[in-house]
C-alpha cells in the first residue's frame, strides 16, 4: 500500500522563504509558500505542512500549521503525526464510512496521547493545526486555531459560500495547549462536494491579514483562483500580497478533484 502513497512535509526553520515565493507541486497537489516581507520586520517562518496523497486509492490528507513565538510545536505536530503515520494511512484505505467512524478518535488520541502533551510543555509557542481529508465525493476536517479552509465550485458561489471551516482564536497545540484541558476545544465537520470540479484550497492566515486587506474577503480568493490554473493562482495571490508588504507569513495548499457520481440536490429541482 505505503508504495502509492506520495508524501511531503515541511516546517519553516527549514527554509523560510522570506522574501521568495515558492511554488512545489506533489502530484496534483500544489503547495505555495511565502515568508513574508524582511522590510515589514520579518525574518522567520513559523508556517508547516504534511501532505499524504494516495492516487491509486484516490485521497489526499493534509495538515496544515501555523505557529507562533517559535516553530517548535509545528515540527513537534508533524513529528507526532509521523508516528502514527502507518496506523492513519491504513485508515485511509478503508471505505470511507469505516475510515470517517474511526479517524476523529484517532486524531483525538494523537493530540491527547500523554508523552505528546509532556513535549508540549516543552516547546517554546503554540500552533494552530487544520487538518483535511479528501476521500471518494467527501471532505472532512478538523480544525484548531485559526487556519481556514475554502470549497471553490461555481454552483457554492452563486450562493455566497465558499469557505469550510469558521477560524476559531485562543485555540492551539503547543505551550498553550487546549487539548491538556479537561475538555478540548476544536471543530470538525463532513462536506459532500459538488459534481464537477472541485478546488479545494488550505491556507495560514497571512494571507487574510495582509494590509490593505486584497483577500480577506473569501470572493476574493475565490475570483482569483476560478480564472487561474492552481499554481498560477497561488502566484497571483502570493504575489498581490507580497506587494501590499504583508509581514506574516502565508502557506497555501490547493488541488482539484473532479466528482462525476451523483451528488445532493433539492427535491424540486
Amino acid at each position: 500500500m505505503e508504495n502509492s502513497i506520495s508524501e511531503f512535509s515541511w516546517i519553516g526553520s527549514q527554509a523560510s522563504f522570506v522574501d521568495k515565493i515558492n511554488i512545489n507541486n506533489i502530484n496534483h497537489i500544489s503547495i505555495g509558500r511565502f515568508g513574508g516581507n524582511s522590510v515589514a520586520g520579518q525574518y522567520k517562518n513559523e508556517d508547516g505542512c504534511l501532505v499524504w496523497t494516495d492516487e491509486e486509492e484516490n485521497w489526499e490528507f493534509v495538515v496544515i500549521l501555523d505557529a507562533h513565538n517559535s516553530a517548535e510545536s509545528a515540527e513537534l505536530v508533524i513529528e507526532q503525526f509521523s508516528k502514527v503515520k502507518i496506523e492513519i494511512q491504513n485508515l485511509l484505505s478503508l471505505s470511507f464510512e469505516q475510515t470517517l467512524k474511526r479517524l476523529e478518535g484517532t486524531i483525538l488520541n494523537l493530540f491527547q496521547e500523554e508523552k505528546f502533551i509532556s513535549d508540549c510543555r516543552k516547546v517554546k509557542g503554540e500552533t494552530a493545526c487544520l487538518i483535511v481529508l479528501r476521500k471518494d465525493k467527501y471532505v472532512w476536517w478538523f480544525s484548531i486555531g485559526d487556519c481556514l479552509s475554502y470549497l471553490f465550485h461555481s454552483e457554492l458561489a452563486k450562493l455566497g459560500q465558499y469557505q469550510i471551516n469558521q477560524r476559531q482564536f485562543y485555540e492551539w497545540v503547543g505551550q498553550v495547549n487546549t487539548f491538556e484541558k479537561v475538555v478540548p476545544c476544536y471543530s470538525s465537520g463532513i462536506r459532500e462536494l459538488r459534481k464537477g470540479i472541485n478546488r479545494i484550497f488550505l491556507t495560514t492566515d497571512g494571507l487574510v491579514e495582509c494590509p490593505n486587506e486584497p483577500f480577506s474577503n473569501s470572493k476574493d480568493i475565490y475570483k482569483v483562483m476560478k480564472n487561474n490554473q492552481i499554481n498560477d493562482g497561488i502566484l497571483a495571490l502570493l504575489n498581490t500580497i507580497k506587494e501590499n508588504s504583508v509581514r506574516d507569513s502565508t502557506t497555501i495548499i490547493c488541488w482539484d478533484v473532479n466528482i462525476t457520481g451523483e451528488v445532493t440536490k433539492p427535491s424540486d429541482e
